[in-house]
């Protein structure tokens, strides 16, 4: 009896209980030590419900609670002005916003650790916000000599902004998921299931393409011919017609992608095709054939833009891919950016002092800034949700439509003149 009572107090010498401390040690006796109080043990009381759950563990280094650094930031450790510009430093350097200040609800002010702001950088800075839709944006169009911004969105609507004074000027209800929206000259060209609506703002006059097999998920207009991707793969391709029922002609399909076509764009008189099936397909414009297949990605292909002599496209495997012409005709891979998340859409404009600058919108509800052709990082815009479209504006204005349905206007900010001696 008495050896074993020695041993047992010989070890509650060595160790502190880590249940006692966090007042839930429910052992008697207990064979660490209950010693870091005034009080004695019995006073403690091992069943108090009332210490087991409100009260905060100690913050003596001895007794240091094993936090993530960023709750150990705001630990009182009766120096709040340190906790302040400790959590200042980090929200300055975090690359997240506050997802409850973006809600209007954030409770720590200054002190969050997360960013009170929808962008971080310079060089530009938010217009205004335009939240009238109520789900995902899926196109933006500012017609060439109008004052009127049109959005559509899968909540079935189609909407016209006052670019004067910021206001919803029109609601056009199409019953319909709104899943592609672009505009050349006076057409609005909407995607919608099995077909495209096709609009003329200055004639009124309004007419319904049919063909598509599905959502219509992107669509663009290249050599006098409007191209919608559909959802079973095949791509549409109308020329302008003389007939009286429809201005427009449906001249080809586009087959050879086994999945939806999500992403289209025209240059260097060629269409470029990215698909769910993870391959590119270069299109000849004036025989309207396949010239090659591109299969370097892994994943959905998400978007695709032609810069200069360059195709740049995104995908859902994290990379951003530049593609070049070699001397044998052929496209390659020069370079690859890899994001740490999946890349929604690309977009690419020059600054206000006309450095090259692309967009990254990655599934981190926030658009990476790049300049190019460095990849050196610019900047970062955020969202409620993963923004889902870009599109530049006159004036420096800059357009971005997320997940949400929430629709942020942009401005780039002149660069201050330098007064000659």
């Amino acid at each position: 009896m008495d050896t074993k009572f020695a041993r047992r107090t010989e070890r509650i010498g060595r160790t502190t209980c880590s249940y006692w401390r966090a007042g839930r040690c429910n052992k008697n006796p207990c064979r660490f030590l209950h010693i870091e109080t005034p009080s004695p043990p019995a006073a403690c009381g091992y069943g108090n419900t009332a210490y087991s759950y409100g009260k905060k563990p100690h913050s003596s280094s001895e007794n240091t609670p094993k936090y993530g650094s960023k709750k150990a930031l705001l630990r009182d450790n009766g120096d709040r002005g340190d906790a302040t510009r400790m959590a200042k430093a980090f929200k300055k350097s975090s690359p997240r916003i506050c997802k409850y200040w973006i809600n209007n609800n954030c409770v720590h002010g200054e002190q969050c650790l997360y960013l009170h702001s929808w962008f971080r950088g310079d060089g530009f800075s938010t217009v205004t916000k335009l939240q009238e839709h109520k789900k995902v944006i899926t196109g933006i169009a500012l017609p060439v000599g109008s004052d009127k911004l049109y959005s559509g969105s899968t909540d079935g609507t189609v909407r016209i902004w006052d670019c004067h004074t910021g206001q919803c000027a029109k609601v056009i209800n199409l019953g319909a998921e709104v899943t592609s929206l672009i505009s050349e000259g006076s057409w609005i060209f909407v995607g919608l299931q099995n077909a495209v609506k096709a609009w003329n703002i200055q004639t009124m006059s309004e007419f319904t393409l049919d063909g598509p097999k599905g959502r219509v998920r992107a669509m663009t207009v290249g050599n006098n011919t409007l191209f919608a991707g559909a959802e079973d793969g095949v791509i549409f391709a109308w020329r302008g017609s003389s007939k009286a029922d429809s201005p427009f002609e449906l001249v080809a399909s586009l087959t050879g992608h086994t999945k939806a076509v999500v992403c289209l764009v025209v240059g260097c008189k060629m269409l470029y095709s990215g698909s769910m099936d993870q391959s590119i397909k270069v299109w000849d414009m004036d025989t309207l054939q396949c010239t090659m297949t591109l299969n370097d990605h892994t994943d959905v292909v998400t978007s695709l833009i032609c810069w200069d002599q360059y195709l740049l496209s995104s995908s859902s495997d994290r990379t951003i891919k530049v593609w070049a012409c070699i001397e044998a005709g052929s496209l390659e891979v020069i370079y690859t950016h890899t994001e740490e998340n999946g890349v929604v859409s690309l977009f690419g404009m020059p600054d206000a002092e006309g450095k090259p600058i692309l967009f990254s919108s990655c599934r981190d509800n926030s658009v990476h800034m790049y300049e190019l052709p460095s990849f050196s990082e610019r900047g970062r815009l955020f969202a409620k949700k993963d923004v889902a479209l870009i599109e530049l504006g006159p004036g420096g204005l800059f357009f971005t439509g997320d997940e949400s349905g929430l629709l942020m206007v942009w401005k780039w900010l002149e660069v201050p003149k330098v007064a000659s001696s």
